[in-house]
């Protein structure tokens, strides 16, 4: 039996998808939230995962870092150049920002993160659901 760890956060971001049709093609905002979860196949000797507090600590401080009152863009947005010439922070999310890739890229991240911490071998993230209302949401999993 296995057992789990999950961290959720939210953030405040934009973002647009100008490669699909429709209202999504006018950069636009949502209210995030983004559960990662690691899982491992027992606890060390102490019961735990993975401490909640480093992984936390990691977790929130990039999101904080890179998603929040920022803008999410695709590579190849002409927007990118341009907002960042202006002082905006901008985060380039694989492909485009649709909740899908942001969820894969946080997952990429969180195991980027999870690699510099003590934790129980063979700990990893299998997990990530992302929310950009409380009726839209995509999920990366393992």
């Amino acid at each position: 039996m296995a057992s789990t760890v999950t961290i959720a956060h939210n953030f405040e971001t934009a973002h647009r998808l100008p490669h699909l049709p429709g209202k999504c093609t006018s950069l636009h905002g949502h209210s995030w939230w983004a559960e990662i979860t690691v899982t491992a196949a027992d606890v060390d000797p102490n019961g735990v995962v993975v401490e909640f507090g480093p992984l936390k600590k990691a977790l929130r401080g990039w999101i904080d870092e890179h998603f929040d009152h920022g803008v999410l863009l695709g590579p190849d947005d002409p927007l990118v150049p341009l907002l960042r010439e202006h002082g905006c922070k901008v985060t380039e999310v694989p492909g485009w920002p649709t909740v899908e890739n942001v969820a894969a890229h946080l997952a990429a991240v969180a195991a980027g993160l999870l690699a510099e911490l003590e934790r129980v071998p063979g700990a990893r993230v299998t997990a990530v659901e992302v929310r950009e209302t409380h009726v839209n949401r995509a999920g990366w999993s393992a």
